[in-house]
């Protein structure tokens, strides 16, 4: 969003699995990697990741699996939105 217009989206996503839910809220992008890779969960390729609470990031991932607490997108959509946001945006996760 751009000052309250949809600049892009909406857009297919999976979140957080059952005991690793994906927090609702107003968040801040604290940082940006275009190749992550996840510490926590073996090496787990996260591309395009843009992360907004700690661990959590919206990146490139599975639209048929669910997550361990990210926001999974297609490619494009993580593409998109990593040159786009920017470290200090805002976010949000709704439900």
């Amino acid at each position: 969003m751009d000052n309250g217009t949809v600049t892009y989206g909406p857009v297919p996503v999976t979140t957080g699995k059952p005991g690793y839910e994906t927090p609702p809220g107003t968040f801040k992008v604290t940082w940006k990697d275009r190749n992550h890779r996840s510490r926590a969960f073996n090496n787990a390729p996260m591309p395009n990741s843009v992360f907004f609470n700690g661990g959590i990031a919206f990146h490139q991932g599975s639209l048929k699996a669910k997550s361990h607490g990210c926001v999974h997108l297609s490619q494009a959509a993580a593409l998109q939105f990593f040159g786009t946001l920017r470290v200090g945006d805002a976010v949000q996760v709704v439900r």
